[in-house]
């Protein structure tokens, strides 16, 4: 199980970047909000650009934005490995996964809780990634929602049906060491205050392998 960490929750993001770059977490999850998306509004570009003074980890982008254009550019230009997108914003969505596979930064998807996986098969032939979210998107520290577990393994049933095996299933929100068994039909799960608000990070980040 492939690990990757969110500092959303985190009270002090260089030190926990600089903690983090210690462990063998696979991924560092950067959560990028508009206040349009979701309410909560994260730290601006002219900020986060500079997350690469702290870590050298790979970076696993999740836009909750309406817009992803100008993020789509500004994180391709960081030691970024995917950029996730969601599947419920306006916009042709297959335009802004083009865009991302044109800085050759590999294409995610994402939903939310109520979101009919049905709505994603479009995509999957352009996707590397689905990122389901087992909270609402926008706010850290959130209860891992058990129907998850269902919309993981009714993903991986669509995978099969459609021969895509090479997509990864990643799983965001309330991950922590009494929810992993509800992720276990996952590749990689995002985790983020069971791992920052702790006093050992690889201790936690082992608890989910």
């Amino acid at each position: 199980m492939k690990v990757s960490v969110s500092f959303l929750s985190s009270d002090n993001i260089p030190r926990d970047l600089k903690k983090l770059n210690d462990t063998d977490c696979d991924y560092i999850h950067v959560d990028i909000m508009d206040g349009i998306f979701v309410k909560n509004k994260t730290m601006p570009w002219s900020e986060m650009k500079n997350i690469y003074k702290y870590t050298d980890k790979r970076l696993d982008v999740h836009l909750m934005v309406s817009d992803p254009t100008k993020y789509i550019k500004n994180y391709s230009s960081l030691n970024t490995e995917y950029i996730t997108i969601h599947s419920e914003i306006p916009g042709d969505i297959t335009s802004y996964i083009r865009l991302i596979k044109s800085y050759n930064i590999k294409a995610g998807i994402a939903i939310k809780p109520n979101t009919n996986i049905r709505d994603i098969i479009p995509y999957l032939p352009y996707v590397d990634l689905i990122l389901v979210m087992s909270v609402e998107p926008g706010e850290g520290g959130q209860e891992f929602i058990p129907s998850s577990y269902d919309k993981v393994k009714e993903i991986r049933h669509l995978l099969k049906e459609y021969k895509l095996n090479n997509i990864i299933i990643n799983i965001d929100g309330g991950v922590n060491n009494n929810t992993k068994s509800m992720c276990v039909d996952c590749d990689m799960v995002v985790s983020g205050s069971y791992i920052v608000k702790s006093d050992n990070f690889q201790n936690k980040i082992d608890s989910l392998r």
